[in-house]
């Protein structure tokens, strides 16, 4: 079942950077196949900072620097994934409609679900 979670979360991602290419300027997402391997980068890229610099530069971190790296592993992605555009002013909007989105549709990272089950016993 932890697998089928992850393969609904990649999804549900896919179908949030497709909504975002649509509503934001200068970020453009291919089509689903490109919007979902881009959620597997982000979320890649994502892991790795957070894995170097802490949970305080994630987008769950808080603050300007989590967003910021949020907007920085959206641009880098780019470079990764065929069919997606990113200018610097589309990922930093790309990041702030995604942190937005986020609040009424949260999505855990693998990090807090396993503290979560710790915190249970």
């Amino acid at each position: 079942m932890r697998f089928l979670g992850h393969v609904v979360r990649f999804i549900v991602a896919a179908i949030v950077l497709m909504f975002v290419g649509w509503i934001v300027p200068n970020f453009a997402v291919g089509g689903f196949w490109s919007a979902l391997f881009l959620a597997l980068v982000i979320a890649v890229l994502g892991w790795i900072v957070e894995g170097i610099f802490g949970k305080r530069v994630t987008p769950f971190g808080r603050g300007i620097v989590g967003f910021l790296a949020s907007a920085a592993v959206i641009w880098l992605a780019q470079f990764v994934v065929g069919g997606v555009t990113v200018t610097v002013i589309g990922a930093i909007l790309a990041a702030l409609v995604i942190g937005i989105i986020d609040l009424f549709i949260p999505v855990s990272t693998p990090f807090d679900a396993g503290r979560s089950k710790e915190e249970a016993r």
